[in-house]
């Protein structure tokens, strides 16, 4: 039986739909069974706890042969992550993948990457099997657009002139379930980018062509963009943290590398920006 701790995120819930699809049997480790019913109506058996709970951890763990770990960012993050670590090496989990990000490198002080730089180290020093992945910004991320679009035909963002390789969601989750269920993949970690190298000019570009009428980009300053957070997140740490991550696209450019990888595993062309945003063109439509 594969855990899935974080099984109702952006990545979690397609995971367990795609391991679900391919014959796995799954237990999503919850918080709200509310949230998770559609994947107990999928077919995963739920264990409703807390992450922060070693007990809940442990008996959740009890019979699971591998975990694919994603959790939201927040400041404590790492105590919950080194906690299932520990647990997962107790219990005699065989395989852990865990969900990092493409700017998660030693060499980069910013407090997000800084806890999944952590959390591999952890992970790379255990008894565990492990695998690594890294995708980058997530097309998920653009429906927050979709209300100013609709009423203004402009969004705003803090990106300046930087540049991600945008990946879908969607995608991440195949192959997290590929990873988990099939063999090769030990020891491995993966950067994973979507198919193109693209700013919000781009992206401003490509809805306008699919929705045939021109769409602004109009860049949003940090502090306006920190101020705005500070209304849906609750923690400064966490605010701060996503600051600093659109700092680095900003004012230092961003993601300026893609790879094969993400399609290589998944056995064909991972979606790109503009197949995302034809999918999805009435979220945008008056």
């Amino acid at each position: 039986m594969i855990l899935v701790i974080g099984a109702t995120g952006k990545t979690g819930s397609q995971t367990v739909k795609h391991l679900l699809a391919r014959g796995a049997s799954v237990r999503a480790f919850v918080r709200n069974p509310e949230k998770a019913a559609p994947l107990k109506e999928q077919g995963a058996e739920l264990f409703v706890g807390d992450i922060a709970d070693e007990t809940a951890v442990a008996k959740a763990l009890d019979g699971i042969e591998s975990v694919m770990l994603t959790l939201p960012n927040g400041p404590n993050q790492l105590e919950w992550e080194l906690g299932v670590i520990k647990q997962a090496e107790a219990a005699g989990v065989k395989h852990l993948t865990y969900m990092s990000s493409t700017e998660s490198n030693a060499d980069n002080p910013r407090r997000i990457p800084q806890v999944h730089v952590k959390a591999v180290e952890a992970i790379e020093a255990s008894s565990l099997g492990w695998t690594i992945l890294r995708p980058n910004f997530f097309m998920q991320a653009i429906f927050g657009f979709a209300a100013s679009v609709k009423a203004n035909d402009s969004f705003t963002f803090p990106a300046g002139d930087g540049t991600a390789t945008m990946c879908d969601a969607r995608d991440i989750g195949e192959v997290a379930a590929i990873i988990l269920t099939g063999d090769g993949h030990i020891g491995k970690t993966y950067d994973l980018t979507g198919p193109d190298i693209l700013s919000m000019h781009d992206v401003a570009r490509l809805l306008t062509e699919t929705l045939g009428r021109t769409i602004a980009y109009v860049p949003m300053s940090l502090d306006d963009f920190g101020a705005y957070l500070g209304k849906f997140l609750k923690s400064e740490w966490h605010n701060e943290g996503v600051v600093e991550l659109m700092q680095e696209m900003s004012e230092e450019g961003g993601l300026k590398f893609k790879t094969e990888t993400l399609g290589e595993l998944l056995g064909r062309p991972p979606r790109s920006l503009a197949q995302f945003i034809t999918e999805h063109k009435a979220m945008y439509e008056g």
